[in-house]
């Protein structure tokens, strides 16, 4: 093709997550890519076509309106609890969760026979079979079929004391029993594997070794930087295994600073004072990504994933490599309480998950002989 000269005025030159260089046209808020070859005849008509694109005003889809709140109602009764205190004490993740289940709920048909929205049956008539149908109406997901009763039965708690009802139906309603491990727990051959993949120097090898050194959430780890980290106070690791720590991480975390600002200070292992040394860390926070930005948390989850995906590891997260550390805790003899240190846990429960399988290991392989023949094989 001849090429063209052009005053192309508008157009913008950005990098994608791979640093590639795209092309946009830029005008009025709004951009268009341009894949035809720079300085050909067809790049200058897309460019020509895409300023014609972007000259014309923005057509916008009216948007459906919000359905109409009865008062006393099941649908009113959540708009309550939306507004409350107890609702917006929720850090901003689990608030938009909770809302997600007990819209869907509303939204279903008061019964097989009537398609009114339960959202608009009187709260007198919400009763305990009424929410049983909600829960059962996902039953080919047990999971999300208990969400259903357990952020019912919290809105209808807080509603009693509120004095909008005077009893929650979804308290006598059970929850659905079913078996499940929840995220793939990593493996030492996977650790192993991405180790490889990502050597110390890059940033998911950086990712890793923060997510596994300091027990974090990817929520906390997102926000985490040089602003985080303090000399250690000594006299208070002398003698324990992290004598040779010379600096703590301090930070709130995330999931629990909307009920109590309960600081967490972890001791930086020397393995991972030699990762963040050799590693490319951004400004604010250790991790950026390619524009310079701190992720989000969901952000940097789909970005690990990548990582793992680059490493021959499609069934590994974030939060899977949080569970292997728990499993090395637990297999190295650590208690509920240290657990709970390490990874920010407010009660024992989650901690013994972990410590009883790894006493249900080793019980069983110091005590398996004894259920072979007792003058030895014949």
């Amino acid at each position: 093709m001849t090429a063209v000269k052009l005053d192309f005025g508008y157009l913008s030159r950005e990098p994608d997550r791979h640093g590639n260089e795209r092309l946009y046209v830029r005008r009025h808020g709004r951009r268009i890519r341009i894949k035809e070859k720079e300085g050909t005849a067809a790049f200058a008509k897309a460019y020509a076509a895409a300023l014609e694109a972007l000259a014309q005003p923005v057509i916008s889809e009216k948007r459906p309106s919000a359905p109409t709140v009865i008062k006393n109602t099941l649908g009113w009764l959540a708009a309550k609890y939306y507004a409350s205190d107890e609702f917006l004490s929720l850090d901003p993740e689990s608030q938009l969760t909770r809302r997600r289940v007990i819209d869907s709920c509303l939204s279903e048909p008061h019964t097989d026979d009537d398609p009114e929205p339960i959202r608009n049956c009187p709260l007198q008539f919400v009763t305990s079979k009424k929410i049983k149908r909600l829960r059962d109406l996902k039953a080919g997901k047990p999971g999300a079929a208990n969400n259903r009763r357990k952020y019912l039965s919290a809105m209808f708690g807080w509603a009693i004391e509120a004095e909008h009802v005077k009893s929650n139906p979804a308290r006598d309603v059970r929850r659905k029993k079913y078996a499940t491990n929840g995220f793939y727990t990593w493996t030492l051959s996977d650790l192993t594997a991405f180790e490889n993949r990502h050597p110390i120097g890059t940033k998911a090898r950086l990712a890793l070794s923060l997510l596994l050194y300091l027990g974090v959430r990817r929520g906390d780890l997102v926000r985490l930087g040089d602003k985080n980290i303090h000399d250690a106070l000594l006299d208070t690791l002398q003698g324990t295994t992290c004598d040779a720590v010379r600096r703590v991480i301090k930070f709130i975390p995330n999931k629990t600073r909307y009920q109590r600002l309960i600081e967490s200070e972890k001791p930086i292992l020397p393995v991972l004072e030699a990762v963040l040394a050799a590693s490319p860390c951004g400004s604010e926070t250790f991790l950026e990504t390619e524009f310079g930005n701190a992720f989000t948390a969901k952000g940097f989850g789909n970005w690990f994933r990548a990582r793992c995906d680059e490493a021959g590891l499609s069934k590994c997260t974030a939060h899977g490599l949080r569970k292997i550390g728990a499993t090395l805790c637990a297999e190295k003899g650590a208690t509920d309480h240290q657990m709970m240190a390490i990874f920010d846990w407010s009660t024992p429960q989650q901690a013994a998950t972990y410590t009883r399988a790894a006493m249900r290991r080793k019980l069983a392989a110091s005590s398996m002989h004894m259920l072979g023949p007792s003058g030895g094989v014949h």
